[in-house]
């Protein structure tokens, strides 16, 4: 299977009364070991602000106005892990690149600079990640329990939350709800 980094998983509607029910999964790393990735339309109730001035690391704090305000769950792996979403920005002491124009920062030097000019142009920020093992993703995708999409930088960081599964779903052009959750193979 080729990778599916830089893409989007829609949780199929047969995946209602699961943790990932209704999710979008934005995949960050894809390869022969397993993939990782942040869901990116469940707001864990915190708010940005109040996280940087929990932790301390604003000097002076000043509100963070972007869709990023609210801080997401990003999947049940290591939720009190904190992970960065963000626009190419070459300048953070743990940073991988997904593309050209993404980034994933898992250091708390790039908490510091939110709300200032030094922040990311847009960013997210999630606490935990949804892992799955070699193989894992794979074979949940021909158990028909993901479809994929290729990513934009408009559902990341420009659409509400609760919007995000939704639009994701009608970019594949037919009603996700029509589906059946039944597997089929040839």
């Amino acid at each position: 299977m080729d990778s599916l980094e830089n893409q989007f998983l829609i949780a199929m509607p047969s995946l209602n009364d699961t943790f990932f029910e209704r999710s979008l999964i934005y995949i960050c790393e894809h390869d022969e070991k397993g993939a990782m990735g942040i869901m990116i339309n469940r707001p864990s109730g915190i708010i940005v602000d109040e996280l940087l001035q929990q932790m301390e690391l604003a000097e002076e704090p000043q509100p963070v106005t972007s869709l990023g305000r609210e801080v997401l769950v990003g999947g049940p792996v290591n939720p009190e892990r904190g992970f960065v979403l963000h626009t190419n920005q070459d300048c953070w002491s743990n940073s991988d690149p997904i593309t050209d124009s993404l980034m994933l920062t898992t250091s708390q030097d790039i908490l510091s600079c939110l709300g200032s000019d030094k922040a990311p142009d847009k960013f997210l920020i999630a606490l935990g990640y949804a892992g799955w093992t070699r193989g894992q993703l794979e074979q949940e995708i021909a158990d028909n329990s993901w479809l994929s999409v290729p990513a934009t930088a408009e559902l990341l960081f420009d659409i509400e939350h609760e919007e995000r599964w939704q639009l994701a779903a009608e970019s594949l052009g037919f009603d996700i709800w029509q589906l059946s959750n039944l597997a089929g193979h040839a």
